[in-house]
């Protein structure tokens, strides 16, 4: 499984002190965007090792994570202990969920793996009861990040990389079967002190730039 192997290096890039920042840009746009009630039911379609798993947590909803890697969801289960997270090992291009099953449903950086965003999308529309809401994060095609990844694959130096497929605010847009709100955010560089990185971070959310690394973008289900 081609993710299998990545649970102990994917959680320590976010313990670098640059890391560290992507994660709080990252982790403030999906609160934003995906406004966890307490009492709620979430999902976490590819939840991964639980990166922002934990902050939905906090506030006080019921999270299922679902990820086709079991590696990755033991831990993820593992950081959630004391929690109400239940893990499910399934694809989520088929979820084994009901219709209207949960008040929100959440997908970050999982769909660069699968080539049929516009499935994916009503897949986890599907699930959602109306009136809440879809959130769906992936890795901007605009940004530098991207096209940095895209290099690095067209080397041959990660298999992960050439998996992915990475899509702009307009193709994900296009996917989804209603109009909603698309953001960005982490508009500084992998390399970059960062300490300039907030500096960066500051310009890009006032200018509303559309070149951001992380692609957010949040729906209602009506």
């Amino acid at each position: 499984m081609l993710f299998d192997a990545w649970p102990e290096r994917y959680d320590t890039w976010f313990t670098t002190p640059i890391g560290k920042l992507v994660k709080k840009y990252e982790r403030d746009l999906i609160l934003e965007l995906l406004r966890p009630k307490h009492g709620e039911r979430i999902l976490d379609a590819g939840c991964g090792t639980g990166v922002f798993t934990l902050d939905i947590l906090a506030l006080g909803v019921y999270v299922v994570g679902l990820d086709i890697s079991l590696p990755m969801l033991i831990r993820a289960d593992q950081k959630t202990k004391g929690y109400p997270f239940y893990k499910v090992q399934a694809d989520m291009m088929n979820l084994p969920f009901s219709d209207n099953f949960f008040d929100k449903v959440l997908s970050v950086t999982a769909i660069e793996f699968i080539d049929d965003a516009r499935s994916a999308i009503k897949e986890l529309f599907r699930v959602t009861k109306k009136g809440g809401c879809v959130v769906v994060a992936t890795l901007n095609s605009l940004s530098p990040w991207a096209t940095r990844r895209k290099t690095i694959a067209e080397k041959g130096k990660s298999p992960l990389f050439e998996k992915a497929i990475f899509r702009s605010p307009d193709e994900i847009r296009a996917s989804a079967p209603v109009d909603g709100v698309i953001k960005t955010a982490v508009h500084f560089q992998k390399g970059d002190d960062p300490a300039l990185a907030k500096k960066i971070e500051l310009q890009g959310q006032l200018k509303g730039l559309k070149t951001g690394a992380f692609l957010a973008a949040s729906w209602e289900k009506r």
